[in-house]
């Protein structure tokens, strides 16, 4: 970790330290009156935080009880600045990028959150311990014995998923790590922090309570690269323009699909904020520090926003997981093991184990195809007509998303189109309209996609016409 160079220039804010530990005896007393989780934060990233009314401040002594305004925005207002306080413990340098150790097996001792969401009829919940304690998402079909076989493989590797922020050990950094490596002729950019409403104030503030308490960002003063927070979000596009880019290789969405399309049964696995179980080596941390009203902080685990974090998170999985690409990953229980060996943690709410279909990356994919994400399409058949050349690339871009459902997109998408093109007056006329709700009718009926025999020949046919050419291979 990087500390300031001078002990008395670092700042941090009262949630550090009191507030932290305030929110680990409200999660206590609400899940788990038999856990005890007072000791310090910076001693331990096993417990579980959740959020509290009540801030105490500590400085020079003298001990200030700062209620956290959240009823009104004129309670934000009235809300001093006096939270900005003296940190006065940062967690361990030598402990940085080093994965927390836990035996094989072993979760947290907290319950995990008990307001569930609602699932549809082919999902239901099933748990891991008793008294619905760990739940997980299982097709509502299965057959009992093949149910209890399920549950007992997934009891056998519950490390493997995470119920709470705290459940992220961190993939181990021999594994992989981030690098921030700048251009030669870059230069550190130091911003100004922005204004923030008392809604997004109070949202930030609570985010803000939840990675520091879990140990992913740390108060830091002299850091040469400050970028501000945006609504929920750090605005890196300075360091962005700096950060010289690697150019890894993504999968194609088409080439994914056609793979998993065709299969009876189905184990989707999605890992817990991925991004942030990515470690960001040691001399860049400095270098995501972002700046908010309450102090500037820096990230040791790899955030949104930073233009090399895609690259990074597919080469981890990779890593992890190369010698099962080819077969799809289909024997999960291998999978189970590898997340267990990296500490790789997986989100309970986004597994769902031996069901006939899911939605990947906006498609539908079954036995029978790819078809597209029927939630998707009723919100885009639902849009009024576009009253501006925004709204029209709006359109197109999420209509385009599935244009290969959609036969002779381009001569359909023809008169919508021709508004994007410069030194257009936007008119939206009847041809338009007619354009506008054909795409919209073939939206709700399209196609099923099955994936294509590459054992078999293939035809290439052609087509063109003096407003648009296509070409398909079948």
């Amino acid at each position: 970790m990087k500390h300031p160079v001078e002990d008395t220039s670092l700042f941090g804010i009262d949630l550090i330290d009191e507030l932290v530990k305030e929110y680990m005896q409200a999660d206590t007393s609400v899940e788990n009156e038999s856990a005890n989780i007072s000791r310090d934060w910076t001693k331990t990233k096993s417990t579980s935080v959740t959020e509290a009314d009540t801030n105490v401040a500590k400085e020079d002594g003298k001990q200030v009880e700062i209620k956290v305004e959240t009823e009104s925005a004129n309670q934000h207002k009235e809300q001093s600045e006096a939270e900005i306080m003296s940190a006065t413990q940062l967690p361990d340098s030598n402990q940085v990028n080093q994965p927390i150790s836990r035996p094989i097996g072993e979760v947290s001792q907290l319950e995990p959150p008990t307001k569930l969401k609602p699932l549809p009829n082919h999902l239901k919940y099933a748990y891991l311990g008793d008294e619905q304690q760990f739940p997980i998402i299982i097709a509502s079909n299965l057959h009992q014995e093949h149910e209890e076989k399920l549950l007992q493989v997934l009891k056998q590797h519950k490390k493997a998923i995470g119920w709470k922020l705290f459940d992220l050990l961190g993939i181990n950094p021999s594994i992989c790590m981030h690098r921030i490596l700048m251009e030669e002729e870059a230069r550190p950019v130091r911003q100004q922090q922005r204004r923030l409403n008392p809604t997004i104030l109070d949202v930030v503030k609570k985010e803000v309570t939840k990675l520091l308490a879990a140990g992913i960002i740390y108060p830091i003063s002299d850091s040469s690269w400050v970028s501000p927070v945006w609504r929920v979000c750090i605005d890196y596009r300075k360091l962005n323009q700096a950060t010289r880019k690697n150019h890894f290789p993504l999968p194609f969405l088409d080439q994914a699909l056609e793979k998993l399309a065709g299969k009876s049964h189905y184990c989707f696995l999605e890992e817990y904020s991925e991004y942030m179980q990515i470690h960001i080596a040691l001399e860049d941390q400095h270098k995501t520090t972002f700046t908010c009203p309450f102090s500037t902080f820096a990230y040791t685990r790899m955030p949104f926003g930073l233009c090399n974090a895609p690259s990074t998170f597919q080469r981890c999985m990779l890593s992890i997981f190369s010698d099962l690409l080819e077969d799809c990953m289909e024997v999960f229980m291998e999978d189970f093991t590898r997340c267990i060996e990296t500490d790789l943690v997986l989100n309970f709410e986004k597994c769902h184990f031996m069901v006939a279909k899911g939605i990947v990356l906006g498609h539908l994919v079954s036995s029978r195809g790819i078809e597209v994400d029927k939630a998707k399409i009723e919100i885009i058949t639902s849009l009024p007509n576009p009253a501006s050349m925004w709204e029209v690339h709006s359109f197109l871009g999420h209509v385009g998303f599935y244009r290969r459902f959609i036969k002779n997109f381009s001569k359909t998408a023809l008169p919508l189109s021709k508004l994007l093109q410069k030194d257009v007056e936007f008119v939206f006329n009847k041809e338009c309209i007619q354009a506008f709700e054909e795409l919209k009718t073939r939206l709700t009926s399209t196609p099923i996609l099955q994936a294509p025999n590459w054992e078999l020949p293939f035809e290439l046919m052609c087509d063109v016409s003096n407003s648009a050419l296509g070409a398909v291979l079948g």
